[in-house]
């Protein structure tokens, strides 16, 4: 995948090349239910694994909840969900093109508006795309109150047609957007991962990362513990929570500075954030390093 950023004036920009980068892909995008299928497979036919029924009893020495954002077992344990409220929604939907995408995402930032266009080979080889749009509660309520065409309308005006003339594939879905972080990530015989433990808002698209990075961390947690410490040891969950805490922090704070630095209207600040992507664009050691990050986080 290669990006495309664009911001308030036409020539505020930046464009990510995964050739110019010199990486294989910035970023790979996959269908939330294809994966869940992926996984509902492995775990079908992995022989220590045992499946078992929501309503079921859990008897285990370690565990590790990732029951997503309303975690019903979280709240059950008394464990706070400190939420940052944006006063936003985010619009969802599949949708196609008349013009190829070739492996661009597309990215508007346009006060106070975000906009996201991911590059799918469903419904329509080379022509889909998936839509997360975000944008304060009133204004996405009237959208969503749209009939498909005076949607379509709306997304043409907001996306000025970049990526060809667009029309929805499927029903529009919606969410409210915050920030939060659960006020402790893990107790004795029991641990939080992924969104359970931490949300953030998705315009760098990292909430995915973010679970599959704590969970890579407990497992090495896990795979380094000394021989007689058991798996549900306190301190041992500690070194995860740890190690997390840093990198899920600083994800939260990039994501919100650049919500609030892209939400804000005023002429000096549109002007300022304007240069700044257009600075940043003509310094290519700067994006390499960029994209760099961004990988590895």
């Amino acid at each position: 995948v290669d990006m495309h950023v664009q911001g308030d004036a036409a020539d505020a920009a930046i464009d990510f090349s995964a050739w110019q980068q010199r990486v294989s892909a910035l970023a790979w995008i996959t269908d939330a239910a294809v994966l869940e299928r992926e996984l509902d497979a492995a775990i079908r036919f992995a022989p220590h694994v045992t499946v078992i029924g929501a309503a079921e009893p859990v008897a285990a020495t370690l565990t590790a909840l990732c029951e997503g954002k309303a975690s019903a077992t979280r709240e059950a344990l008394g464990i706070d969900f400190e939420q940052i409220d944006y006063g936003h929604r985010a619009i969802a939907a599949r949708l196609t093109s008349t013009q190829a995408h070739q492996g661009m995402a597309w990215q508007w930032f346009r006060a106070p508006d975000v906009l996201a266009l991911l590059p799918f080979d469903t419904p329509q080889p080379q022509h889909s795309f998936a839509l997360v749009w975000s944008l304060p509660n009133d204004r996405a309520a009237e959208l969503l109150a749209l009939e498909p065409a005076g949607f379509e309308q709306a997304l043409m005006a907001a996306t000025r047609s970049e990526a060809g003339t667009l029309a929805l594939a499927s029903e529009r879905a919606a969410w409210p957007l915050m920030q939060a972080t659960a006020s402790a990530w893990c107790g004795p015989g029991w641990v939080l991962l992924g969104d359970a433990a931490h949300v953030v808002h998705p315009l760098a698209g990292q909430g995915l990362n973010l679970g599959l990075a704590d969970v890579a961390a407990l497992v090495k947690v896990i795979g380094e513990r000394e021989a007689w410490r058991p798996l549900g040891d306190e301190k041992l969950l500690r070194r995860y929570a740890r190690e997390r805490a840093a990198p899920t922090w600083a994800m939260g704070q990039l994501t919100d500075g650049l919500l609030r630095l892209f939400a804000e209207d005023t002429p000096a600040v549109r002007e300022l954030r304007n240069r700044g992507l257009g600075l940043v664009n003509s310094l290519s050691p700067l994006k390499r390093w960029l994209t760099a990050r961004a990988l590895n986080s």
